[in-house]
């Protein structure tokens, strides 16, 4: 999709920056208006679909997608209406649409993409594996599809080969802290805290206001035994983020070198504070 030019450029970018921002309805409303004055702007109907998806507003993001579909053939417009039809229910016809935009070439790899999460979502994961692994076939490079293939081996339980993938596709791409935390989170769970931690740091340096990424940094560190370090790690993680009080707690109560608190009180006090 190429940016508009001309008197509709400038309602575009504010639609643009309203869905960047999570501002959906002025999205709508600004790729709305664009499109009264051009029907056909291929911008604007992405917009809008992704806004009205938003919404939770699937079936009317469909009727202004198949309209645009059936005029443009465009592979972005296609895919998003994959993903409406989807959300609505409407798997079955999401799939048909998916299959056909992404049998298209040159190949546009978000069709693949989202057929391999609706065939994910239908509990098909055999053909979503296969979709991705013949994504990469078309685009053996693509960092992301690495990343979606490894999800999928995770949902099948087959971790081995995901922390496999995980592994190189962190090798491709050393500064995507979504891979190193994901692997990270696979190998705090097999156990190996050690190589989870190092990796977390990384993660960390990377993206330092990751409060997930810290606490789970700081229960690997309780369970090497380093307790001071994952107390401070788990109370970096909580400061001025009310909503990360139970993660913090879960690691603590649960670490093998952790500390339980019968009073919701005397943990947040522990946690607010700066030493035991």
């Amino acid at each position: 999709m190429h940016p508009s030019h001309g008197p509709q450029a400038e309602p575009l970018r504010r639609a643009s920056l309203a869905l960047q921002m999570q501002n959906f309805a002025e999205a709508e409303r600004l790729a709305a208006e664009v499109l009264k004055a051009s029907r056909t702007d291929i911008m604007a109907t992405w917009i809008l679909g992704r806004a009205l998806l938003a919404q939770n507003r699937a079936a009317d993001a469909i009727a202004a997608l198949e309209r645009a579909a059936r005029r443009t053939s465009d592979p972005g417009i296609e895919t998003l209406l994959g993903a409406a039809l989807g959300e609505s229910g409407r798997r079955a016809e999401a799939i048909e649409q998916l299959r056909r935009t992404s049998s298209r070439r040159p190949p546009f790899l978000p069709a693949f993409q989202e057929l391999a999460g609706q065939l994910a979502k239908d509990q098909r994961l055999d053909e979503a594996i296969a979709t991705i692994e013949g994504a990469r076939a078309l685009a053996p490079e693509s960092v992301d599809l690495q990343l979606d293939l490894a999800r999928l081996h995770i949902e099948c339980n087959a971790r081995g080969t995901a922390r496999a993938i995980l592994s190189k596709a962190r090798e491709a791409a050393p500064a995507r802290p979504d891979i190193s935390t994901l692997l990270a989170r696979l190998l705090r769970q097999d156990g190996d805290y050690a190589a989870a931690a190092e990796i977390y740091l990384h993660a960390l340096a990377l993206r330092p206001d990751d409060a997930m990424a810290r606490a789970d940094l700081g229960a690997c560190q309780l369970e090497m035994g380093q307790r001071d370090a994952g107390e401070a790690s788990l109370r970096s993680a909580v400061r001025g983020r009310p909503q990360m009080l139970a993660q913090a707690a879960y690691a603590l109560a649960h670490s093998s070198r952790g500390r339980v608190f019968l009073r919701p009180s005397a943990l947040k006090k522990f946690l607010r504070s700066d030493g035991p």
